[in-house]
């Protein structure tokens, strides 16, 4: 197979394409169609779909690291990280084990989506963004450049969220064990939007088709279809109904 390495145990679709230095591990399973770039690394049960590409230096079913003060476990079991068909995922990308990636998703260069997290068909993951652990991302979503989804958070259906977005989990910044009982991420209802810069405060919910506005920062709950600016963000307005997500004819 030349300057790569395939287990004898992984299958194999048709008309696959597998770049040099490539490492397809055991139990390994790839539709038909499928395009692997050069050193790839595909760890052990992982499943893709038919019609992934898959580009140069990306590491698909990592299994994570966990420091002696993490609060997360080190010894739970994953399942093997599933790639839907048509996906098309980046260079340099690391998908870890655990996670369920729909059909159609675009994960850009460079982009993490870290272990248990799942995304919706036809979702759109941007350059460098950061997906942490513990997180659902719905169908039809779009995460631009750089943005940061913290752990155990929820976007649902079509949100938005532009380049830069902070969203957090931790009111107490790592201090005392009290932190633990109110560990949280946040949830951005169906066709929830926020702009660039902005950054969420933990536990927060954006409600249906409310807009967060460029730079704000968010210390509670945006009602469904209303507008929140400024720092901290304030209600400004409801959103115009030629915004709302009913009359973009999408669904």
């Amino acid at each position: 197979m030349g300057n790569m390495y395939i287990d004898p145990s992984a299958i194999l679709g048709k008309n696959c394409t597998i770049g040099q230095f490539t490492v397809i591990e055991k139990d390994v399973v790839l539709g038909d169609e499928c395009q692997i770039g050069h050193n790839v690394v595909i760890y052990a049960g992982t499943k893709i779909g038919k019609g992934v590409r898959i580009d140069a230096n990306t590491v698909v079913g990592k299994h994570p690291l966990r420091s002696k003060r993490s609060i997360f476990k080190s010894d739970k079991k994953y399942e093997p990280a599933v790639i839907g068909d048509e996906c098309l995922i980046g260079a340099q990308v690391i998908i870890y084990t655990g996670c369920s990636i729909a059909n159609n998703v675009l994960i850009a260069d460079s982009a993490a989506v870290r272990e248990d997290v799942t995304v919706g068909e036809y979702t759109i993951i941007g350059r460098s963004c950061t997906v942490e652990n513990f997180s659902t991302i719905g169908k039809k979503c779009k995460l631009e450049t750089n943005s940061y989804i913290t752990a155990y958070s929820t976007l649902e259906d079509f949100c938005f969220i532009a380049p830069g977005v902070i969203t957090t989990n931790d009111n107490y910044l790592g201090r005392t064990e009290e932190r633990f009982k109110h560990f949280k991420g946040v949830t951005v209802r169906k066709g929830g939007r926020i702009g660039g810069g902005a950054v969420i405060l933990p536990g927060i919910e954006i409600g249906e088709d409310a807009l967060v506005a460029a730079g704000a920062v968010v210390t509670k709950n945006v009602p469904a279809r209303m507008i929140f600016i400024g720092a901290p963000a304030k209600e400004l307005r409801s959103v115009s109904g030629d915004q709302l997500l009913e009359n973009q004819g999408w669904e």
